[in-house]
């Protein structure tokens, strides 16, 4: 549990798409963001119960899952959103593991050179893109800004 620290403008974009006229209508920005942000921890299938998100300075989460890295994962997910500064962590874990470090992803970084970096071998590549799916699709899709997770070997 704790509070992480994103880029409020780097991260995908969630809302402004334009959504069905219907029920947006009568929700508020506030409320149509969370939904956004439910619906991309749902559209990524990363497992957690009771998931209840708060919209304030920052987002706060809780709810609990079976692993710290699908714990990771939802605040990773919610934190790379455009807009998003902040995501205060109140989720419990079931099985608790080793923790992952995070990294932010800076100009000219490839999985590789963050690999090299964080573990000195540039072909352990494979594991840090692996602990960040559905996140990513590819490994060369990565932009600064984005935070990723490096898990310990």
């Amino acid at each position: 549990m704790g509070l992480f620290s994103f880029l409020k403008k780097a991260g995908k974009k969630l809302t402004g798409k334009k959504a069905p006229e219907v029920d947006q209508a009568v929700k508020s920005a506030e409320e149509q963001k969370i939904d956004a942000m439910r619906s991309e921890i749902n559209r990524l299938g990363i497992p957690v119960s009771g998931l209840h998100l708060e919209l304030a300075e920052q987002v706060i989460i809780s709810g609990e899952t079976s692993t710290n890295a699908d714990r990771e994962k939802v605040i990773l997910a919610l934190g790379n959103v455009e807009g998003i500064a902040c995501v205060e962590d109140r989720i419990t874990v079931a099985n608790p593991e080793p923790e992952a470090r995070f990294y932010t992803v800076q100009s000219g970084d490839t999985l590789s050179k963050i690999s090299k970096k964080q573990y000195g071998d540039p072909m352990k590549y494979n594991t840090i893109f692996e602990a960040n799916k559905p996140m990513l699709q590819h490994p060369d899709e990565i932009y600064p800004g984005q935070v990723l997770r490096i898990p310990p070997l």
